[in-house]
């Protein structure tokens, strides 16, 4: 089994918080994220699939459409907007990269299988210090 990244950049402001909780209470359990005029990242995302080397192009699977595949579903959907306002596949929920990372792991799983490999895990930074990583429903 061989495993391969592709890493995408890109921008985006979000809030954590509830609505049915006050901004004290939001300001409470989220701190500084839970900010009313929202906050920024510049995130780092990478992308792993696993398969098997083809042998007529020694890919597991083409970088270029990878690449193609990610931005079309993710950054364009996601660069400079605001998560919680603009990005249709965040749309009712919490915009905690944890939420993101898998919502982005699930925007792109059954693309990725269509191009006969397997998404393996994503990787999401938020800043040099955060990041989480998403393997999918591994039971």
């Amino acid at each position: 089994m061989m495993y391969i990244t592709r890493r995408e950049r890109f921008n985006a402001a979000h809030r954590l918080f509830r609505e049915n909780y006050s901004d004290e209470k939001n300001l409470e359990i989220f701190g500084k994220c839970s900010n009313p005029k929202w906050h920024g990242h510049n995130y780092e995302l990478f992308v792993t699939v696993k398969g098997e080397i083809n042998p007529k192009t020694g890919f597991v699977i083409n970088l270029k459409t990878l690449s193609e595949l990610i931005n079309i579903k993710i950054i364009e959907k996601i660069d400079h907007k605001n998560i919680n306002l603009e990005v249709d596949f965040m749309k009712g929920k919490m915009a905690s990269t944890e939420v993101l990372a898998k919502s982005i792991f699930e925007e792109l799983e059954s693309e990725i299988s269509n191009l006969g490999a397997q998404l393996h895990c994503v990787k999401l930074y938020e800043t040099e210090n955060n990041f989480v990583e998403y393997y999918g429903n591994i039971n």
